[in-house]
């Protein structure tokens, strides 16, 4: 790969303005599944705002790629990334995740970059910090796919999600390790997962997004053992940008994966001062000591990598240095907890609830109901424990929640 050049852009004023977003052609294993073609807006970026300062020359821009835009977006403690670019006029645009599902960032945010419409959106898995405005996504712009894991959750979040793709008659796929597709000029290798089993945050969709020469890897809430298994694939996973895993946790970037990507740039996305200690003391050591450029959302804001397929920059909203919140011993992300509405006046007993009650309980799908139903009886919510893949931090998810109970 070609060296990358980095800069720092303050935007003090308005962000950069983009147009309508179009539909073309998206290719899963370089065959076509939609031959949507659809009229656009005519595009106008404006010249890089005053006070950009970059520390080497420009370098020509390859005649045959439009511009990419990837906007890591601040959404607080969630995840959000959009990515736009164009082809013969025809513009595309991705969205990866959708923040969370307490707020509506991202569709403010996506209107303000003129988004009309989406090619593809995509839940990288069901917590409700990734998935959390993906129903306001479909329901206001026009989404030609959208893509999930398949792994389930019994949140309203998530319910609403399926609504949605539903009611809008979404096209749907759930992409698997190997899978390679062409979306206009860019190609999408997926890395991760390979099967699903309910282990929502391991399982996180996983692409390697090449853009000509330029390469971003995202990994979801991936853990380190999933990002080992995708080094064991076998399949290529060096890139210039890494998007670090579980929004800077100590649960991801394991030094060996960090040095088969070998990025230039590292950027996490977090809430500024959250609960859950993000990014990880371990993680920023680790990022610092490789000589790796570190952004974060909590320090810079939205962050925006723009790229020619072979030269790109790298431009914030805010200065700031990073500073770790903490260890990696702070209570893990899994924590995050949604709107479940449990039933009024009384708890689930697991030792007593039907299938359909016990899928109430967070963490609890078809078949971990199944399981728990063949274990009955349980002495407390903690000997919820020996349901496969239910570990300590989901106990006390669950107990968080305040729905499950055992009857007396």
């Amino acid at each position: 790969m070609h060296k990358r050049y980095l800069f720092a852009l303050f935007w003090f004023i308005t962000m950069i303005l983009i147009s309508g977003c179009g539909q073309d052609s998206v290719n899963p294993n370089k065959t076509d599944v939609s031959d949507r073609k659809e009229s656009v807006e005519e595009k106008s970026i404006p010249a890089e705002k005053e006070g950009a300062q970059s520390n080497v020359e420009n370098k020509a821009t390859p005649t045959d790629l439009s511009e990419l835009k990837v906007h890591y977006i601040d959404v607080g403690q969630g995840d959000s990334t959009l990515l736009q670019f164009s082809e013969d006029g025809e513009d595309f645009a991705i969205i990866i995740d959708a923040g969370n599902w307490k707020g509506d960032e991202v569709v403010n945010y996506l209107k303000s970059q003129h988004v009309s419409q989406i090619d593809i959106a995509i839940g990288t898995h069901p917590d409700a910090d990734h998935i959390g405005q993906m129903d306001q996504v479909i329901n206001t712009f026009n989404v030609g796919e959208v893509w999930l894991s398949g792994n389930m959750n019994p949140s309203q979040t998530f319910q609403r999600l399926l609504t949605a793709i539903d009611s809008k008659q979404v096209d749907y796929h759930e992409p698997r390790m190997g899978e390679e597709f062409e979306i206009g000029p860019l190609k999408m290798d997926v890395l991760y997962p390979k099967t699903i089993s309910e282990h929502d945050n391991e399982e996180s969709i996983s692409l390697k997004v090449t853009y000509g020469e330029v390469v971003f890897v995202f990994t979801g809430d991936a853990t380190t053992d999933d990002e080992l298994k995708m080094l064991q694939s076998g399949i290529d996973v060096k890139a210039d940008i890494l998007k670090l895993g579980h929004h800077g946790s100590s649960t991801s970037t394991h030094p060996t994966f960090l040095h088969e990507v070998n990025p230039a740039v590292a950027i996490y996305s977090a809430g500024k001062g959250n609960s859950y200690g993000h990014p990880h003391e371990e993680v920023v050591n680790l990022i610092k000591n490789s000589n790796i450029q570190l952004y974060g959302t909590d320090v810079h804001g939205t962050i925006l990598v723009t790229t020619d397929g072979k030269d790109y920059k790298v431009l914030t909203k805010k200065d700031g240095t990073i500073t770790p919140s903490s260890s990696g011993n702070t209570p893990k992300d899994t924590a995050k907890m949604e709107e479940m509405q449990p039933i009024v006046g009384q708890c689930i007993d697991v030792n007593t609830a039907k299938i359909e009650q016990l899928q109430e309980i967070i963490h609890i799908g078809p078949a971990r109901a199944n399981e728990l139903i063949n274990l009955r009886p349980f002495r407390s919510v903690d000997d919820l424990g020996r349901i496969s893949g239910i570990g300590t931090a989901r106990i006390a998810e669950i107990k968080s929640q305040g729905l499950a109970c055992v009857g007396g």
